[in-house]
Formats: structure tokens, sequence, C-alpha cells
């Protein structure tokens, strides 16, 4: 069993940075591809990154490449995304996610615990 609570959102122009965090209960964190979904409203949920579980590989939706980066710090089971360069289409609830699986990377049916979201709002 994990627990995922996310934290770090907020409202930031646009041009903004933001840093979400994601903490995780569970001795088996450091096992789980840990993964940041987001969903605007009226939207489906979306992938944004993931990261496997030792760190080494990560990947990322188009949309945010070069301006977000996801990491993690397994001794401190959390992981974390930080977002540079803030666009307007950013806004979203999001949310993070851990899979057992580590080819999960944007496929969201392998993601078995799902935090409750942060909000994150971009003005323009």
């Amino acid at each position: 069993q994990v627990q995922l609570v996310e934290s770090g959102g907020g409202l930031v122009q646009a041009g903004g940075s933001l840093r979400l965090s994601c903490a995780a209960s569970g001795r088996t964190f450091s096992s789980y591809t840990m993964g940041w979904f987001r969903q605007a409203p009226e939207k489906e949920r979306e992938f944004v990154a993931s990261i496997s579980w030792r760190g080494g590989i990560t990947d990322y939706a188009d949309s945010v490449k070069g301006r977000f980066t996801i990491s993690r710090d397994n001794a401190k089971n959390t992981v974390y995304l930080q977002m540079n360069s803030l666009k307007p289409a950013d806004t979203a609830v999001y949310y993070c996610a851990a899979s057992p699986y580590s080819s999960a990377s944007y496929q969201s049916d392998r993601y078995v615990y799902w935090g409750q979201g942060t909000q994150v709002t971009v003005s323009s």
C-alpha cells in the first residue's frame, strides 16, 4: 500500500515557476515508477512526466519537454516536478501516481496509487 500526498501548487503568472512535491508513505516507494498527470476543467486527464524507480529513465509529454523536470529522492520517499516557463495552458489539477510496472510511463491504467491532486493556476 502506498499513500501519496501532493503539495506545492498555487497561483503563478505566465513565465513563472513552481515545484510540486509528492510525499509517499510505505517502505516500497523506491520500487515504483512514479508519474505526474494533470486534468484541466472539462478535459481528460493527461500524462505529464514519469520517472523510473532508480531515476535513470524519465519521460515527458511533448507539451512540457524542456520546461518541466521530474526527479525523485528515494531516501525521502518524495518525487518532484519542477515546472518552469509556465503557460496558462498548464493550468490544471496535478496528480502524482505510483506504478509497480517499470514500463508504465504515460499509461495511466498501469498506475495503481494516486494522490488527491494539487491545483496549479497560471495567469496570463
